[in-house]
């Protein structure tokens, strides 16, 4: 009787656990623009989402992590960074970088140090790149706020063969006190700026 009655408890448990892990994971459709699509979903125990940017891009998928695994290659990324410093760089296999957002006056300028890590796919091409801040590398600035809650991750997959199935996701804290619009243009409208760049540099016109 008491084995059936914890059985039947585990059970119950295990499907509530189940169930709260879908639906953490499930994404809200925000926005699409040129063929990018952006989402956002609630963090656990945080105030702020998390975000993901999914698009294909017309380019073989190792061009396309190559260009995105390369720090020494930011010509592309978001025009919001104003100061980016490469610290390391192992290609195809690590790498860490300082960078600052120029943020609008009066909102006070954030920067952010972060250690990335490359793994590849040699048979299907692409593979995952994935980042987190780097703490005690850089001293932290009077006249700036520090990131400390960062992470993001680009995943590069082929999708044809001359097609490229890319995903990013990440979360970043902004820290301090800041707009509402501010905390959107870092989750929404930065993943957008940066896809652009990449099908600039790389599709076929």
């Amino acid at each position: 009787m008491y084995a059936d009655r914890f059985c039947f408890l585990s059970v119950v448990v295990l499907t509530i656990l189940f169930s709260y892990s879908v639906a953490a994971q499930s994404w809200d459709f925000i926005k699409e623009k040129d063929g990018i699509k952006i989402y956002t979903r609630k963090e656990a125990g945080k105030t702020l989402k998390s975000y993901k940017g999914v698009a294909d891009i017309n380019a073989p998928a190792e061009k396309v992590f190559a260009l995105i695994e390369d720090v020494n290659n930011t010509d592309w990324w978001d025009k919001n960074f104003n100061q980016i410093k490469v610290l390391l760089y192992e290609k195809s296999k690590r790498a860490q970088y300082y960078l600052v957002y120029d943020l609008p006056w009066p909102v006070i300028d954030r920067d952010l140090c972060v250690d990335v890590t490359v793994t590849t796919d040699p048979v299907a091409g692409g593979g995952k790149i994935t980042a987190v801040p780097l703490p005690g590398v850089i001293p932290e600035h009077h006249n700036m706020i520090r990131i400390k809650e960062y992470r993001q991750t680009w995943t590069v997959k082929p999708a044809g063969k001359q097609m490229a199935h890319v995903v990013l996701e990440g979360y970043v804290d902004p820290a301090g006190t800041i707009p509402d619009w501010i905390s959107n243009m870092l989750i929404v409208d930065s993943p957008v700026k940066v896809f652009c760049g990449i099908k600039q540099r790389l599709e076929k016109k």
